[in-house]
């Protein structure tokens, strides 16, 4: 079965994470997809995993027993960052921070069940030096299959 356009979960991870979450779109309502965001900061690339690794658990979306979602968001967290980092996963230790804001969306983008549920990760904030004012705006995204 294919993707089906009216459900594009990395697209609706950028939106969420773009806009009020008031004005979060009617497919992941409708499809029960579930999501959270957050916000993290810091020059060490493994707070960043952690904060939205325990976002995602701390909010349902993965469980913490089964090593298959871990792994399906560990990844998605590193192919988000990669947008971000201009692919070097790199942040602290070539004197870099970021300041990030994130969202997290579970669901099945294809219209066959079987296909199973997938696990979108989306960054939108600043990377750059340690020094106020020394940063630019970076956007990264990753997909995952569970």
């Amino acid at each position: 079965m294919p993707l089906n356009r009216n459900h594009l979960i990395g697209k609706e991870a950028i939106l969420l994470l773009l806009r009020d979450e008031n004005k979060l779109s009617e497919n992941v309502r409708e499809l029960d997809w579930k999501f959270c965001k957050g916000k993290v900061g810091s020059m060490d690339g493994q707070k960043v995993v952690a904060a939205v690794e325990t976002a995602a658990r701390n909010q349902g979306i993965i469980q913490s027993g089964l090593y298959r979602e871990t792994h399906a968001m560990y990844h998605a967290i590193m192919e988000a960052m990669s947008g971000v980092t201009r692919g070097s996963n790199q942040i602290g230790t070539v004197l870099r921070t970021v300041g990030l804001q994130f969202s997290i969306i579970r669901g099945n983008p294809y219209d066959d069940k079987a296909e199973g549920e997938w696990i979108a990760v989306a960054f939108y904030g600043t990377i750059g030096a340690p020094v106020k004012g020394l940063e630019h705006e970076a956007i990264g995204l990753g997909i995952n299959h569970i």
